[in-house]
């Protein structure tokens, strides 16, 4: 990071001063960082709050990193979560190396320009949700498709639509974990795109679409308001879904970081935007809107071996590396968006890129595209098209297959910890000391015994 190191020599000074003052091992006790390195540097995680940000402590936290020779390895900002008396108070996220000599007077002077200064750890095991409150955390958005930012939108030069696009955008960023779901009174136009969406996509079930996807759908017209001239409320399909498979779905404000989406699939959590397409492009959106998350999403989630196969995926991402997010990513993309399984001596789909898609519906189960069967490791690495229909799609002999093939390739994935999800807390715990583990098998024996007693009264 450059910056003009004027006016601050005397901080500078100050700062050395108080080097003697601080002793590092108050912060390894404190397990705030990682400083096991030979090369003498330490790793850090600070989160911090600067106040009235249009005026000098955005420049003046930047200087003191500098100031420190410190390696900034990512940079984040939000709006604060709770401003005090200002608006312009923003959320800071730092990972970032330093020398250890000076983590402790870093720290110090990072206080006197923000509040809210505060360490996280960092070593084996890197930060991601635990609970079901931290997806609150995760919603950082992919900006390559937003109406305000991409000239080849449909939504681009309407002025009402991205006014309409920043409302719900603000109900997602504001919305926590326990508030109940949006309710949200849709327009005309909006209906009836949804009505075109709706027509053109039902007539085309029957023939395309797996049979988990037809039962579903059957379902969700019966109890939760699917039909021509309704969009469905997140909330009927929501309490839908958690009675079927423990699903939830929150609001998104669009389309979300590939390890932010995965990592709440962990919790059977469902992030759903509620904006719909521009009308002007009914059969098409560069973007996840309702139409795709409600047409193509939900009737898989409300089926027990698909959302396992999702959770799956979800719980594989947790602390997972770049590279095996990637790979995750693009294996979710041929399945969950753009899967194809055999059923019934036919190929059907069951990928809610297909389901939601009248065009690419037709054309993956034409004669014109490649298919390939589905192999983890073969999909993980082969490259998709976002813009483009897929010029390959994998078919899985059936879902419970894929779901094996998906379980097996995870235990490939090399972490050096283990996890266990606890369904009755809806947490993840990191499986560190043999007390914890010896915890998760006690309860798996009272399940097994309570199955082999149901087994008993059977037989």
């Amino acid at each position: 990071m450059k910056t003009d190191l004027g006016g601050i020599s005397g901080q500078k000074e100050e700062a050395s001063k108080e080097k003697e003052m601080h002793a590092i091992e108050s912060l390894n006790r404190q397990g705030s960082l990682d400083s096991n390195r030979e090369d003498g540097r330490a790793t850090l995680i600070l989160t911090l709050t600067l106040c009235n940000v249009r005026k000098t402590e955005l420049s003046r936290a930047a200087k003191i990193f500098e100031m420190f020779e410190t390696q900034i390895h990512h940079f984040e900002t939000r709006r604060a979560k709770k401003p005090k008396n200002s608006a312009d108070n923003l959320d800071i996220f730092v990972e970032c190396e330093v020398h250890s000599a000076d983590v402790s007077i870093l720290i110090t002077s990072l206080k006197r320009v923000a509040e809210d200064v505060k360490t996280i750890r960092e070593d084996k095991v890197p930060w991601f949700p635990r609970k079901i409150q931290d997806l609150d955390k995760c919603h950082h958005l992919i900006t390559n498709y937003d109406p305000s930012l991409d000239h080849g939108h449909p939504g681009f030069a309407d002025l009402e639509y991205k006014k309409r696009r920043a409302f719900f955008a603000d109900l997602a960023f504001n919305y926590r974990a326990g508030d109940p779901l949006p309710h949200i009174d849709y327009t005309e136009q909006e209906i009836a795109t949804w009505r075109e969406v709706y027509r053109k996509l039902s007539s085309l079930y029957p023939t395309h679409a797996c049979t988990q996807y037809l039962d579903a759908f059957q379902q969700l017209e019966k109890y939760c308001g699917y039909q021509e001239d309704n969009i469905p409320q997140l909330q009927d399909v929501s309490r839908f879904l958690k009675e079927r498979t423990g699903f939830q779905l929150r609001p998104a404000a669009g389309l979300l970081s590939a390890r932010d989406f995965l990592a709440s699939l962990a919790f059977r959590v469902f992030q759903s935007t509620q904006y719909i397409r521009h009308f002007s492009s009914p059969m098409h959106s560069p973007e996840p809107d309702c139409c795709h998350e409600l047409l193509g999403h939900v009737p898989m989630l409300a089926d027990k071996e698909f959302a396992q196969f999702s959770q799956d995926i979800g719980l594989a991402s947790l602390g997972s590396s770049e590279a095996e997010i990637e790979k995750l990513a693009t294996l979710y993309w041929f399945t969950v968006e753009f899967g194809l399984c055999k059923q019934n001596g036919s190929i059907k789909a069951y990928g809610a890129g297909l389901l939601s898609s009248y065009g690419e519906l037709m054309y993956a189960l034409s004669k014109k595209p490649e298919y390939k069967p589905f192999d983890p490791e073969v999909t993980a690495v082969h490259p998709y098209q976002d813009q483009a229909f897929q010029p390959v799609y994998f078919v899985a002999e059936n879902l419970e297959d894929a779901k094996a093939k998906l379980q097996n390739y995870m235990t490939k994935i090399k972490k050096p910890f283990s996890l266990h999800y606890d369904p009755f807390t809806c947490s993840i715990e990191v499986m560190n000391t043999p007390q914890k583990v010896q915890r998760a098998l006690s309860q798996m024996k009272e399940e097994l015994k309570n199955l082999s007693l149901a087994l008993e009264n059977l037989s």
